[in-house]
Formats: structure tokens, C-alpha cells, sequence
């Protein structure tokens, strides 16, 4: 096996989100947690009360010789609304906003050019409200909230 590579994203709920990308080949590892926000180590709680600027995100392992960081950026636009700005469904506030958090500058372009493309194929009524923004420090959530939905047999969050 080659160098693994990392992805996080943000599309609402993470529970969801990490249930949809741990289900893909070449997806070694899917953990919820937080990213982009200003407090180091921020709990669910903390995050939940709107006050960290944090983001629920699922943080990917992968290899790439199995599954390329375009495709994963195409699963994380099929598996949210990206014209809700921070909010998923039911769930509302800024933990919930959209956002594609990038490693290196080929990453960003991927993520720049398919948002545009997506924009412009006219297959919303509004635009993508989705932002791309540097990765930071990933904050694991607590261990409750790991494959939540397949420990109670769930299916949406």
C-alpha cells in the first residue's frame, strides 16, 4: 500500500457525513471531530453552544491509489444541500456550515474548480455557499459520537 492521504469535511451533522465516506473503497479511517475553529480541544458541548467557530467535520484516511481526492470531493457534494449556509435539514448554526478544509494547493484547486463547475451547471437555483478553507488542528470528538449511527443501527442523523 502507498502513502495514505488525509480529507476533512464539513456537511452538517457528522454522524451522516462519517457514515457516508467510511462505506467507500479506498476510505481506511473515518473519525468525527472539529476543525476550524478558536479553541483547542473543544468538547461537543462547547462546540453545540456556537461559541468555537468550530466546524463538525469527518476527518478521512485514504489511499489514493484506490480513491481520489476528486471523487471524495464529488461524494461530499451528493450528500448535502451546499446552498444551506450553516445549517443541514433541522440542524442550524455555524457547527453545521459547509466547508472543504484543504492540505495542499492542488487540493484547493480541486475544490475551487468544482464548486465553480458545480455553479455553473445551473443544477441549483442558488450558489454553493460551501467554503474552502486551510486545514487546521482536527479535534477527535468524544468517543460517543465515533460510528454513532452504527452503534444504533441508524440511518440518518
Amino acid at each position: 500500500m502507498g502513502k495514505t492521504q488525509r480529507a476533512t469535511f464539513g456537511a452538517g451533522c457528522f454522524w451522516g457525513v462519517e457514515e457516508v465516506f467510511k462505506h467507500i473503497e479506498g476510505v481506511l479511517s473515518a473519525e468525527v471531530g472539529f476543525m476550524g475553529g478558536t479553541v483547542k480541544n473543544p468538547t461537543y458541548i462547547q462546540v453545540c453552544n456556537g461559541n468555537t467557530r468550530h466546524a463538525e467535520v469527518v476527518d478521512l484516511k485514504y489511499d489514493p491509489q484506490k480513491v481520489s481526492y476528486q471523487k471524495l470531493l464529488e461524494k461530499f457534494f451528493e450528500v448535502h444541500d451546499p446552498t444551506q449556509f450553516n445549517r443541514q435539514g433541522l440542524d442550524v448554526g455555524d457547527q453545521y456550515r459547509s466547508v472543504i478544509f484543504y492540505r495542499t494547493s492542488e487540493e484547493e484547486k480541486l475544490a475551487r474548480k468544482l464548486i465553480e463547475e458545480i455553479n455553473n451547471s445551473g443544477k441549483y437555483d442558488k450558489n454553493i455557499v460551501t467554503t474552502v478553507e486551510k486545514a487546521g488542528p482536527f479535534y477527535r470528538a468524544e468517543e460517543y459520537h465515533q460510528q454513532y449511527l452504527a452503534k444504533r443501527d441508524l440511518k440518518t442523523c
